[in-house]
């Protein structure tokens, strides 16, 4: 177990008696040149008082089993701790496998709205809910291949026509909801949790 109270190894304020499984999405942790190694990664987050950890498919996606209560200073706290180790920033964005279940079983778009077995639907992660204004801004991008559905921390962005071809980036959508953001596809979601479910050495909610 992690020690709690160096300076190096910042409280994460320990709450609850059960550990839950988390997982820490990393934006943009391998552009502008920097390649970390998944095993640092893990070291890091294992330093930082965080057990089980584990990187699923790739380094932006770090799993991670705590008693700690998770809000947004838990996040900037794992973000300092990255800085620190790392030598530059990178936003993080905390969820319980809960909340993935919900996000992996919510349907923001309709079926006659849009082919879904032949477009990409994918979650975008931000750090809090966006203001009702920049909701509306972002439900408004429009087109007939490609939608957007805000919904609590996360949003939804649907494509018929994929990134390279879009007529949106993530800086845009970034602008319009004044926040970082990470996307993952709904894929990678869907079998985070059919990892980590039910039956899963590590524990969940």
């Amino acid at each position: 177990m992690s020690q709690f109270s160096s300076p190096e190894c910042p409280d994460l304020g320990r709450s609850v008696s059960v550990p839950v499984l988390y997982v820490a999405f990393l934006r943009a942790i391998n552009v502008g040149g920097h390649v970390v190694k998944m095993a640092e990664l893990r070291r890091l987050f294992e330093s930082v008082g965080l057990d089980e950890v584990e990187t699923f498919i790739a380094s932006g996606n770090v799993v991670f089993e705590s008693t700690a209560k998770t809000d947004r200073a838990f996040e900037q706290k794992i973000e300092a701790h990255l800085k620190k180790g790392l030598g530059y920033h990178v936003d993080t964005f905390v969820r319980s496998l809960a909340e993935l279940r919900a996000i992996a079983e919510y349907q923001p778009f309709k079926a006659s709205e849009f082919d879904l077995d032949r477009s990409s639907l994918y979650v975008g992660f931000l750090a809090t809910r966006p203001s009702p204004e920049a909701a509306r801004k972002l439900n408004a991008l429009r087109t007939d291949t490609e939608a957007f559905h805000a919904h609590g921390r996360e949003f939804y962005w649907i494509s018929g026509v994929g990134f390279s071809q879009s007529a949106f980036t993530g800086a845009t959508l970034e602008k319009i909801l004044r926040t970082p953001a990470t996307l993952r596809n709904i894929n990678t979601i869907r079998r985070m949790v059919a990892k980590y479910g039910p039956g899963d050495k590590m524990a969940h909610e």
